[in-house]
Order: C-alpha cells, then structure tokens, then sequence
C-alpha cells in the first residue's frame, strides 16, 4: 500500500489526498511537521533529498515527490486524465500554470499569513505576491467563463491542482467575489460525492 508523507495544511499534499478519495484508493498516511524541521531529518532526506512534501512512498520502496508529477501517477488510466493527446497535453499546461504562476502568489501569501510570526520580514513579500496572485486568479477567471472545468469540459486533475490553494486563497486575504466564474467552478468541484475538504485528516 502507498504511503504519503505529507502535512494536513498543505494544499500541494491536499492535492494527493483528494485524488486517492475521488479514486477511493487506499493509502497510508504520515504527517510530518514542516515548522519543526521533520521533513530535514536524515531518514526523511533519504526518502526525498529536497526535503519537501508531498512524497509518496511506493510500495516497492519507490519514493516519487512533487504534487503534480503524484497527480500524475496516480491518476494515469483513470477518468481524471484525459486519453485525447491534446486534452493532455492541456491538463499538464494548467499543472504547470499552477506551479508557476498560481502557486507561489496564492499559496505562498497564504503560508506567510497563517505560519509566520507578524514581525516577520516575510511579509515585505505580501503586496507583490498577492498582486501577481490576482493576475493569475484573472487569468482563471477568464478561462472559466466559458467552461466548466480546465480541460475538456470534464473534472480533472487540472482542476484538482489549482483548486487546492484556490479554495484557500481567502485564508491569505483574497477577496475571491470579483471572480464568479472561479467561485462556481469551486461549487462543481467540491460537489463531487466522494470530494473531501482539505481539514479531512487520514488515518495514519
């Protein structure tokens, strides 16, 4: 059975969480706590030498890191990739998008607003994040303003990649109202009968 090591706040390791509930997948899960070094210790570091999570230990002793490229495995053969060549392509283009320019100006504000002291220098960073997160937050919008989902009017893991942080978002200061286009797409999503919320701790 695989075992993922992760940390119940993280929306990169909510991402795996939420796919093995959709694909009603068992797993193992063990958090570890990023505040406290866990992830920087020699056994972990030996498992994944970036030390970060998401990391997914196969049971063959496998470890596979990085949240899209677990998507990914995980997902292959399933509903939530697309077989059309195109349509695939266009799922990892948005998983891209998001790591690139989603992910550190939505999650990035968030983890220095719920984790960091308020003294903390790290806040200089808020106000150009948080303007470049937007124009990401914009882009979505504007895609979604004529679709249901990201890629091939179907639930994805395209979909589950940006809407990790995105459903977040507010928990940094966003005002997610002057997007309705992203906010009814985040409706579809967690309409999904087997969604979970990100607060939903696995047993270990």
């Amino acid at each position: 059975m695989p075992r993922l090591y992760d940390y119940l706040d993280s929306g990169n390791g909510y991402k795996i969480r939420l796919l093995f509930a959709l694909l009603e997948q068992p797993y193992t899960w063990k958090e570890l706590d990023i505040l406290a070094g866990e992830t920087r210790t020699p056994a972990f570091l030996a498992l994944n030498p970036n030390g970060r999570i998401p990391t997914l230990e196969l049971d063959d002793g496998t470890c596979l890191a990085e949240s899209n490229a677990i998507l990914w495995y995980l997902a292959e053969g399933s509903p939530f990739v697309p077989q059309d060549r195109l349509a695939r392509a266009q799922v990892l283009q948005w998983m891209f998008f998001e790591q690139y320019s989603h992910e550190p100006y939505v999650a990035t504000p968030r983890f220095i607003v719920r984790h960091l002291p308020k003294d903390s220098p790290r806040r200089a960073e808020l106000p150009d994040r948080m303007a470049r997160g937007m124009a990401a937050l914009a882009v979505m919008e504007r895609h979604l303003s004529t679709r249901t989902f990201f890629v091939g009017e179907r639930y994805s893991i395209a979909d589950i990649a940006l809407y990790a942080y995105t459903h977040v978002a507010p928990e940094a200061g966003f005002d997610l109202a002057p997007y309705p286009h992203i906010l009814a797409w985040m409706g579809r999503v967690s309409a999904h009968p087997k969604h979970i919320p990100i607060t939903c701790r696995p047993p270990e």
